[in-house]
């Protein structure tokens, strides 16, 4: 006997919902984790006298920190699909692709579900947003390579849902028998923000193809991580020369580090390449011609690179993010191996930090709302999920636009996995 599942694997964070018998239920994916229900989308790879080892979750993140440089540690994962560059990536001396590095996740996710008593889990439905890419070419690989992880990972029977969709049928679950709503989902995950108007009727938990029901789809390519690169940018990278200005002999022109170098500061999962000794080299003979007070900055860039301390840095950042959410006023403070930030950031000025994006995820609810020919009068409700629903500047927009007594918010991790579930249901109904 088989049982279906959904699988939504995110940017940051991943979790698996199993379908039977019309029900559907979370599994409990990381025991290391505060929510148990939701798996960190990350890997960590480590080598010892022991052997190798791979880890996900929560347990990657402990190993890293107690291990760090001595492993490799990789984040993000999911962006990387859509990037034909990526063809392959060494790890102790082996070479794994794209969709290799993303079947492990698969699997993990897989084999917790099957070791909580359910028969073998060889139909899958995955979340997917509704842009990887706004070129289509690289859109429909992203794709592929997914679905070659899923294969990879042992699932055979492989079907997609539109992540924003997996949220309307979540949150279909909460309405009455036959009433009716025509919805707006924004869905906030850490790569992408995705948007879909759609009709939702309650009870109609048999219906198969809901493509009828789908009157606009939109998305873009700016998520939760966008909005830490752009904190980071502002208030972390100061402190590792993003500004220094050198005068090199023979020259009148004061120059920075290069703009290379300076932009893998915007993620953290691009620090590690500042580890190539051209880098290397070119901070160093920069080091050289910086004033005495510019060194120190400078040295701390040094500092991050060597001792790899890229992702407690942007987990600090991370925190101050989520923070202000809540308060008017949160500090980022950062203080290991002699690199320290004490940067107070007041809310009004992270949302000038993030405006600009903010500007395009409201151009892409327009153009949602154009595509169907609707205004946000005809909307009868507005659902919002993702762990980037929660920031403030966002909320006011969703509040201006379509008025706060049609707002709704739902779990930031879990609404899309159970909506996967319940498509896993309507698709493989054969099965369970």
């Amino acid at each position: 006997m088989t049982t279906a599942c959904g699988l939504d694997f995110g940017t940051s964070n991943s979790a698996l919902a199993i379908s039977n018998h019309g029900q559907v239920n979370m599994v409990d994916v990381d025991p290391k984790n505060s929510n148990t229900k939701y798996l960190k989308s990350v890997l960590y790879f480590y080598r010892d006298e022991e052997g190798e080892s791979i880890h996900t979750g929560e347990e990657a993140v402990q190993e890293y920190v107690l291990n760090g440089s001595d492993g490799r540690y990789m984040q993000s994962i999911k962006s990387f699909l859509p990037d034909a560059t990526f063809t392959e990536t060494t790890i102790n001396r082996k070479s794994f692709s794209i969709d290799e590095l993303v079947s492990i996740i698969l699997k993990d996710l897989k084999t917790k579900g099957e070791n909580t008593g359910n028969p073998e889990l060889d139909s899958v439905v995955l979340g997917r947003p509704v842009v990887f890419s706004e070129n289509p070419k690289k859109d429909k690989m992203a794709e592929e390579r997914l679905r070659s992880a899923a294969k990879m990972a042992g699932f055979k029977n492989i079907e997609f849902q539109l992540e924003p969709i997996a949220a309307a049928l979540s949150y279909e679950q909460t309405l009455e028998k036959d009433e009716e709503q025509l919805i707006f989902v924004g869905d906030f995950g850490g790569g992408t923000s995705d948007f879909t108007i759609i009709r939702l009727k309650g009870g109609n938990a048999n219906d198969y193809d809901r493509n009828k029901d789908i009157l606009s789809l939109g998305g873009i390519y700016i998520g939760g991580n966008t909005f830490d690169s752009d904190l980071m940018w502002e208030k972390a990278a100061p402190y590792l020369g993003k500004e220094v200005r050198v005068s090199l002999p023979m020259s009148s022109n004061r120059l920075g580090l290069s703009s290379t170098i300076t932009s893998k500061l915007r993620l953290w999962n691009w620090i590690p390449q500042l580890k190539d000794p051209k880098f290397v080299r070119s901070v160093k003979e920069f080091h050289q011609f910086a004033s005495f007070c510019d060194k120190r900055l400078i040295e701390n860039l040094q500092t991050l690179v060597e001792h790899n301390l890229g992702l407690n840095l942007y987990r600090s950042v991370e925190k101050t993010k989520c923070a202000l959410s809540d308060l008017d006023c949160a500090t980022l403070d950062f203080n290991e191996q002699g690199i320290v930030i004490n940067e107070a950031v007041q809310k009004e000025a992270f949302e000038g930090m993030i405006a600009a994006n903010v500007a395009k995820i409201q151009g892409s609810i327009e153009e949602t709302l154009n595509r169907a020919g609707l205004t946000e009068d005809s909307i009868d409700k507005v659902f919002l999920t993702g762990g980037s629903s929660y920031i403030p500047m966002l909320r006011r927009v969703f509040r201006e636009k379509f008025g706060q007594e049609k707002i709704k918010h739902a779990d930031a991790f879990l609404s899309v996995a159970y909506g996967l579930g319940l498509s896993a249901g309507y698709m493989f109904g054969r099965n369970n």
